[in-house]
């Protein structure tokens, strides 16, 4: 699975280490293992460390943002994707861009989630029958873009993340949210396993 945005400091890094969290959490370290989560930027930072305030929401997450180096993103990493989510459209058209047939296997990751809400769990693979986690995934992601072409967003900008790059840390708060609420259908998803609720009845992260 491959998060890319702009300059892979904020949004991306913040998407990508959320899902190892979730996934790590939810699934065996064997199952966990088989899935790997990077992510780049389009003019990604090469290096660079996330985003301060993007690892201050991280951290209110439980999430640490330790070891992480930002990435351009290259052919390499559209080739050895299975998932590709981008958080515009134009991320995604440069993806796509690139060729390796991303078109089938990339998306807004809001649109992915919407697709994903209307995928029934019981027509995927399922672990506890024995199938494999990355099975369950690529099922998927075929039957997302099996979707795509009949449930549309109501506009463009529907399907996109706004970036808080340079903005005070509560759009970065807002961002976070967006990125979290966004993802937990997505793990779910994949995993076959809900998160935990808080007595309020709301996700809580893990």
């Amino acid at each position: 699975m491959l998060f890319v945005c702009t300059g892979n400091v904020c949004r991306s890094p913040i998407a990508e280490r959320l899902t190892r969290h979730e996934l790590d959490a939810r699934l065996s370290e064997r199952s966990a293992g088989r899935v790997v989560v990077e992510s780049a930027g389009t003019w990604g930072h090469e290096g660079a460390p996330m985003e301060a305030h993007a690892a201050t929401v991280l951290g209110e997450y439980g999430v640490g943002s330790d070891g992480f180096a930002g990435r351009e993103l290259l052919d390499e990493h559209v080739v050895d994707a299975d998932l590709v989510l981008t958080f515009t459209q134009d991320h995604r058209a440069q993806v796509i861009s690139m060729g390796h047939a991303a078109g089938l296997r990339t998306f807004t990751l809001l649109e992915f989630t919407r697709l994903v809400r209307s995928i029934d769990p019981a027509t995927l693979p399922d672990p506890r029958d024995g199938a494999d986690v990355t099975e369950r995934a690529r099922a998927l992601v075929r039957a997302a873009a099996a979707l795509r072409g009949w449930l549309l967003a109501a506009s463009p900008e529907a399907d996109e993340v706004v970036d808080p790059y340079g903005a005070p840390i509560g759009m970065f708060r807002n961002c976070g949210e967006e990125i979290f609420d966004a993802l937990d259908p997505v793990v779910t998803a994949l995993t076959g396993v809900p998160a935990p609720r808080r007595q309020d009845g709301s996700t809580a992260p893990s």
